[in-house]
C-alpha cells in the first residue's frame, strides 16, 4: 500500500511493537475515514458491503451498524449461510452456486424461516434445473437474483470490454429469463445485478502511463454511456415481468457515477474500506491504507532485496500489481 505516512508508521510500529510477525493490522482511523468517504461518494444510494473484500465478520458487522450500508454481497452459498448463523441479513450471493450441499441447507433454512433473506444468483435455465435438481420440492421458494453482462460490446459483440460474466446482455435476455423464473414453481425473482467491472475495477490515471489515462478516461465514459442506457431499459423490461426488490451495480471505483443512475438502487463495495493499490490509479478519490501485515525479514542478500518469512495478504480481485501491496517497511 502506498500513502502511509511517517506518523502513522511510527504509531503503528508502537502499537505492534510487542506483537510476533506474521500478524495483520487495520488502522481504524484510516478505516473509519474511507468509511466515511464512500458513503458521501454513494450520495443517496445504499452500499452492500462486498465481504470477500473485507474477510473480516468482525468488521463487516460493525459497518453494517452504520447509516449509507445496508446488506451483505457474499462469496459463495456456505459463506452466506455461516453469516446468517451469526445474524446477518439480506444477503446477496454475488456469482451463481453448484454446491449442492448448500442448496440443500438453504432450503431447510428458508424452511424454518421463511423471511430469511439469501439470495443466490443465476444467469440461466440451467441455473434453475440444477437448483431444482439439487433440492427438489420445497415450502418456501428460493430468492434469485438475474446477473446480467454490464460489459461494452463492439462491432456487434465481436469485441467486449469487460469482465465475461453473464450470458445475459440484451433486455429481451433478461426479460426472458425474468419471465421463466416466475413460471416456474419454488422461485421468486427479487433481484438484479449489473456489475461493471471495466469502470469499477480498473483506475482511470496509472501513474507513469498518461496515453493509457487517456485512452482508459475515454472507454469508461463511452462504456458508461453505453450501460445507463441499456441498464436502465433491462430493468425496465424485468419490472415489466415481476416487481424486483433491488437493482445492484457498481463498486468502490464508480461509487460516484454509478449512483447517479435512476435504475440503480444499490452499490456493491468493500474494497475501499481497506485502500489497496489498486485505488493509486483513481482521480476522484483517495483512500487511506488501512489494512496491513507484517512479515518476519529473515535475510538481506543485498540492500534493495529482503527474504521475508511466510504469509501475506492480497486485494479481492485477479492477482497482479495492482492487488499486492507495494510499500515495505521492515522492522530493523
Amino acid at each position: 500500500m502506498s500513502g502511509l505516512g511517517e506518523e502513522t508508521y511510527r504509531r503503528l510500529e508502537k502499537a505492534t511493537a510487542d506483537l510476533e510477525p506474521p500478524f495483520a493490522i487495520v488502522d481504524l482511523d484510516a478505516f473509519w475515514s474511507n468509511a466515511t468517504d464512500m458513503i458521501r461518494r454513494a450520495g443517496d444510494k445504499p452500499i452492500r458491503l462486498a465481504s470477500k473484500s473485507l474477510r473480516c465478520r468482525a468488521l463487516q458487522q460493525r459497518v453494517l451498524q452504520r447509516e449509507g450500508f445496508r446488506g451483505t454481497l457474499s462469496f459463495t452459498l456456505p459463506e452466506a449461510l455461516w453469516l446468517t448463523s451469526e445474524g446477518f441479513d439480506d444477503i446477496l450471493v454475488a456469482y451463481p452456486t453448484t454446491d449442492r450441499a448448500a442448496l440443500r441447507a438453504l432450503a431447510v433454512a428458508r424452511e424454518e424461516d421463511p423471511d430469511l433473506r439469501v439470495t443466490i444468483m443465476i444467469d440461466s435455465v440451467d441455473h434453475l434445473d440444477l437448483i431444482d435438481s439439487a433440492i427438489g420440492e420445497r415450502k418456501a421458494p428460493v430468492r434469485v437474483c438475474l446477473d446480467i453482462d454490464a460489459g461494452w460490446w463492439l462491432l456487434g459483440g465481436r469485441v467486449r470490454i469487460g469482465a465475461k460474466r453473464s450470458p445475459l446482455h440484451s433486455p429481451e435476455q433478461a426479460a426472458a429469463l425474468a419471465q421463466a423464473v416466475v413460471s416456474r414453481p419454488g422461485f421468486e425473482l427479487v433481484g438484479i445485478m449489473a456489475y461493471e467491472a471495466q469502470i469499477a475495477g480498473v483506475g482511470d490515471s496509472p501513474p507513469g502511463r498518461p496515453f493509457r489515462s487517456m485512452l482508459l478516461r475515454t472507454v469508461q465514459a463511452r462504456s458508461s454511456d453505453e450501460l445507463r442506457q441499456r441498464r436502465a431499459e433491462i430493468v425496465g423490461a424485468v419490472r415489466d415481468v415481476t416487481p424486483l426488490e433491488f437493482v445492484n451495480a457498481g463498486g468502490t471505483g464508480s461509487l460516484e457515477r454509478t449512483a447517479r443512475e435512476e435504475a440503480v438502487t444499490e452499490i456493491g463495495a468493500g474494497s475501499g474500506l481497506y485502500g489497496p493499490t489498486l485505488f493509486d490509479a483513481y482521480r476522484n478519490f483517495h483512500p487511506r491504507p488501512a489494512a496491513m501485515f507484517a512479515l518476519s525479514v529473515v535475510r538481506r542478500p543485498s540492500q534493495e532485496v529482503a527474504t521475508v518469512l511466510g504469509g501475506g495478504y492480497l486485494a479481492s480481485g485477479p492477482s497482479g500489481a495492482t492487488s499486492f501491496p507495494n510499500r515495505s517497511c521492515p522492522r530493523v
